[in-house]
């Protein structure tokens, strides 16, 4: 009986890493929803800089629409977009490298690209549109609750 008594104080003094939420999570690793949302956000953000250069050299893909109520010159536009790339790349990065910082600056930066592509539709709606589902799924990529295990489940 004292064998038996040992043995459980034993496995009630170990933590149980293989129960969901228990258990550190591993600060080397990166989760494969977090890796799909940093090369998410590494996709968004050069696609967003280059839109963003076609902007400021007021090429010719854009449509301008005289009655809408977020309008802003091509060369705005360019600007929105150059600076929204640049943060999206370096919160993918962020995201990537597992930082701490990098899942919310993600989450944040992917839901201002979402309203900024929501704000450009009449401009160019087959880049848009696109671009805000890829932001959406970012954002959800980002903001779900994950939990941590080790043990192959």
């Amino acid at each position: 009986m004292t064998a038996l008594y040992r043995k459980a104080t034993a496995m009630a003094a170990m933590p149980d890493k293989t129960r969901l939420g228990h258990g550190e999570p591993d600060s080397e690793k990166v989760s494969g929803v977090s890796m799909f949302a940093g090369a998410a956000l590494m996709l968004s953000g050069p696609l967003s800089i280059l839109m963003g250069a076609s902007g400021i050299a007021k090429d010719t893909l854009f449509s301008s629409s005289s009655h809408y109520a977020y309008r802003f010159g091509l060369t705005s536009w360019g600007v929105i977009h150059l600076v929204v790339g640049v943060a999206l790349v370096v919160a993918g990065l962020g995201v990537l490298a597992n930082k701490s910082w990098g899942r919310g600056a993600g989450a944040a930066v992917a839901g201002i690209s979402l309203i900024t592509q929501f704000m450009f539709v009449p401009y160019y709606p087959a880049w848009a549109i696109p671009m805000m589902t890829l932001d959406l799924v970012i954002v959800f990529a980002l903001t779900r609750f994950h939990i941590e295990t080790s043990g192959g489940r």
